[in-house]
């Protein structure tokens, strides 16, 4: 074995103790009525177990050898009370760990969900979030499996085996020395296994968590894959990745299935030798056999205990990955929290200035050069430019989606850096080029603007968006559900929702990412009414695809290659023959001169 590998299990075998240690501090104190009281139920499952084997001797001696009929209904009763004592506390101890359990998950799904939504865009752009979603999904239970198989082999099984080994010393010493000479070989050869069935076990919940996210992208984007025929592309790419899957779960199959031949062959060269031993002895020592059935009782109820206290490790091993993965994600610190001296914005005005910003994505190119320029407040000003000039990178800025490498992005003054996060957004609307709505109805989604907004001010925002006409079309009127991000509603009425959810906002920054770009012309009529009524009396950044949107922006500055090359006015910047605004409008004039004709 190479140092290398000695390393990592070593490491690997401190994770495990480590989240042990974890999950106990996480959820022990909050718990510990309920895990007491499911102890309290083990030991006497326990005990009632023990009970049982040791009082076989009496059974064997008294009821048939000594033939005292007159302890046979005591011993019978005895018998029937530990059982029924066993049962209640079995149910018991049941039931409250489900309970914990369930709470536990319900506690970590709220926990991820709202860690999640304190992690930036950025960290969403680099992660699949089919992926990420099928990995909670799977591994959320592992954080109460640890806790749970900890308890139940501890308070149980443990108590249970060494329960009945007293009763088995207590039977007969030599005997019980017999079966343990065979012992450690076992509990080696069980945590070789559990070794090698870590690595497996991580690889085979990511090689599922991609057979999960792939299924969840397909469906997400069947349109797409019916139009392009991409169905045997699709399936041979899926299939391959559930043979991996698989392929991984098989020889998980094959660790995990070892234990039996091992753990049975244990059993059969313990209860044989002991079996021979006993016999001999009784043949020709003439002992009374109670002894031995009670010894045999206790050897037999022990198996089980025993059997899953060896698998133990295993389990723990496979629970601990999942909880690992967890704690990866919880553990991931957010990269824009908000500094020390962060202050809410105070608006008045909402001018916005970007002073010479630089930004770039990760460890890729710049994409914002040194940009600058001021958007007056109440006023219109629109990007444009070519295709991959950092229009859009300007406007996810602006709410702090990511953080600029260099500059200052100025609001009334004050640098949205050194304020909260939470004050600035409250103080923007957005709308996307692609809109999206959310699970719920239409009035649901239009009031994710504003949650204390009623429904008069929600119907309100749906006139001066002009949607509420199509709205009271629909089957329930504003109550109407909307479908998976508005599936039953056009891209047209879906983002005229999303303007009247920006509207309902009533923040005076409107930021407009191309929000006509996708639609068809009289789509891009009524939407483009609906937001000439929004950004009255509103700072207004918007991006154009279409020239002809923003010919009445109070100012348009335009972009090539992440940096501003010009500012002005529609007529001012149209009247320079050799400017790039000019280049671009006399490139879709005659287009939008055929579509009118």
């Amino acid at each position: 074995m190479t140092d290398k590998h000695r390393k990592d299990r070593h490491i690997s075998s401190e994770t495990v103790t480590r989240i042990l240690k974890r999950v106990i501090a996480e959820n022990g104190r909050d718990h510990l009525k309920g895990y007491a009281f499911a102890i309290a139920c083990l030991v006497v499952v326990a005990l009632s177990t023990a009970f049982t084997a040791w009082i076989m001797e009496s059974v064997v001696n008294e009821a048939f050898a000594n033939k005292r009929a007159d302890l046979v209904l005591l011993i019978c009763g005895a018998i029937f009370i530990a059982f029924v004592l066993r049962g209640f506390a079995t149910y018991g101890q049941a039931v409250t760990l489900s309970k914990i359990g369930n709470n536990i998950v319900a506690g970590y799904q709220k926990r991820l969900y709202s860690h999640l939504m304190a992690l930036s865009v950025g960290f969403f752009s680099e992660a699949r979030s089919a992926q990420l979603a099928a990995q909670i999904s799977q591994n959320v239970t592992g954080i109460r499996d640890v806790l749970n198989m900890t308890v139940t082999s501890i308070a149980r099984d443990f108590l249970t085996l060494v329960a009945l080994v007293g009763v088995m010393i207590s039977k007969d010493a030599l005997l019980t020395l017999i079966v343990f000479v065979v012992a450690p070989p076992l509990f080696y050869g069980l945590r070789y296994i559990s070794k090698r069935l870590r690595a497996a076990t991580r690889e085979a919940i990511e090689i599922n968590s991609h057979v999960l996210g792939a299924m969840q992208e397909t469906i997400q984007g069947i349109a797409i894959v019916k139009a392009f025929t991409m169905e045997d592309q699709l399936r041979g790419k899926v299939e391959g990745i559930i043979a991996r899957a698989e392929n991984r779960s098989n020889r998980i199959a094959r660790l995990s299935e070892r234990t039996a031949p091992m753990t049975e062959t244990f059993a059969g060269v313990a209860i044989s030798s002991v079996l021979a031993y006993a016999a001999f002895r009784s043949i020709y020592g003439g002992v009374l056999p109670g002894a031995f059935f009670a010894f045999v009782a206790a050897l037999l109820m022990a198996y089980d205990p025993a059997r899953r206290l060896a698998r133990l490790q295993i389990q723990l091993e496979r629970a601990a990955v999942n909880a690992r993965m967890i704690y990866e994600i919880l553990d991931m610190e957010p990269r824009q929290r908000d500094l020390p001296d962060a202050r809410p914005l105070a608006v008045d005005g909402a001018t916005i200035e970007f002073r010479d910003v630089r930004f770039a994505y990760g460890a890729h190119e710049p994409i914002l050069k040194g940009v600058s320029f001021v958007a007056e407040g109440g006023r219109t000003t629109a990007l444009v430019g070519p295709s991959g000039a950092g229009k859009s990178t300007v406007i996810s800025l602006i709410p702090r989606f990511y953080d600029p490498q260099a500059g200052a992005i100025v609001i009334d003054g004050q640098d949205i850096a050194h304020v909260t996060k939470q004050s600035l957004r409250n103080s923007i609307a957005y709308v996307s080029q692609q809109p999206y709505l959310f699970e719920g109805t239409i009035r649901d989604n239009i009031r994710y603007g504003r949650p204390d907004a009623t429904d008069g001010e929600v119907e309100a925002a749906a006139r001066l968006a002009y949607a509420h006409d199509f709205i009271l079309a629909q089957p329930a009127g504003y109550d109407t559900p909307v479908g998976e991000n508005g599936v039953t509603l056009s891209g047209g009425q879906r983002q005229r929702l999303s303007i009247a959810r920006a509207l309902v906002r009533n923040a005076p920054i409107l930021l407009l990412d191309e929000a006509t770009s996708a639609l068809d012309t009289e789509s891009e009529q009524a939407v483009q009414k609906a937001l000439e009524r929004a950004m009255t009396g509103r700072t207004v950044v918007v991006i154009a695809h279409r020239l002809s949107t923003v010919v009445g922006a109070d100012r348009i500055v335009v972009m090539q290659d992440g940096r501003v090359v010009e500012e002005g006015t529609h007529e001012a910047l149209a009247a320079r023959a050799d400017g790039l605004y000019a280049r671009l409008h006399n490139l879709q004039a005659p287009a939008a001169e055929k579509n009118e004709s």
